[in-house]
């Protein structure tokens, strides 16, 4: 690709202090993404230690950018970022840490081009695999997507996993809320499904981060998991009453 090639697929990638682990994962994006792609490395402090990192790798490849967040710290609100500042029509989001499969972005992308508004990478389908992971938020984050798949319908079995593809016409729709940790995950599997538009997803295998140490908080976190997960369960709403009910009171 091209600095004056479209991208297909915009990939963002929340950071925080990941160092050089960044090229890691840079590399196998890089070597997996077969569609124009443009990939942006969000962060928050302009001193984290994995901006000279990027910013190395960006002068070599310009399908890379180091993006500064400046709509306020923590993982959703770079992500939110980063969708918002994407080019292309479809936006993946993936870790830094390299636990997700950077070969199935271009599959997950060309779902949401089929006409679904979120596409999931899952690893509780068949297929599907998680290696590694605390015990207890694994078994939260299964729970939580397997019921909401079976009694909710939201038409995947891994709402709160963040690998997940999506139409960025539709998130610029609904808007994101989230405001913490990386449950717009859940939030937009959520809002789809009130919107009753289709949500897909493809197995995948899940390896825990094999350098560095998570940012995931899993007890700070729950709390606005659960509000999501509740409000996937209500009935269908059209995209204006969403509008104006998700900016005051999710629970409606």
């Amino acid at each position: 690709m091209t600095p004056l090639e479209e991208p297909r697929v915009s990939v963002v990638i929340p950071v925080k202090d990941e160092g050089d682990t960044i090229l890691w994962c840079l590399d196998r994006i890089v070597e997996g993404v077969k569609l124009p792609v443009e990939i942006l490395v969000v962060f928050d402090d302009e001193h984290d230690t994995t901006v000279p990192f990027v910013e190395k790798y960006a002068a070599a490849d310009p399908r890379v950018m180091a993006v500064h967040n400046t709509s306020g710290r923590g993982p959703a609100r770079a992500i939110r970022f980063g969708i918002a500042h994407a080019r292309a029509p479809v936006a993946v989001v993936t870790m830094a840490d390299g636990s997700d499969d950077a070969e199935q972005i271009d599959d997950l992308c060309k779902l949401v081009e089929r006409g679904v508004v979120v596409a999931a990478a899952s690893r509780y389908m068949s297929g599907g695999q998680q290696i590694g992971g605390p015990p207890f938020k694994t078994f939260l984050s299964k729970l939580a997507g397997l019921t909401l798949y079976w009694f909710g319908r939201v038409g995947t079995r891994d709402a709160t996993n963040s690998f997940k593809a999506y139409s960025t016409d539709f998130v610029h729709d609904v808007g994101i809320q989230s405001e913490t940790g990386f449950e717009i995950g859940i939030e937009l599997v959520a809002k789809a499904r009130r919107l009753r538009l289709r949500t897909a997803e493809i197995p995948t295998i899940w390896l825990e981060r094999a350098k560095g140490t998570s940012n995931f908080k899993v007890l700070r976190w729950l709390p606005r998991y659960l509000r999501w997960y509740r409000f996937a369960f209500g009935p269908r709403m059209s995209l204006e009453r969403l509008q104006k009910v998700v900016g005051k009171d999710i629970d409606a």
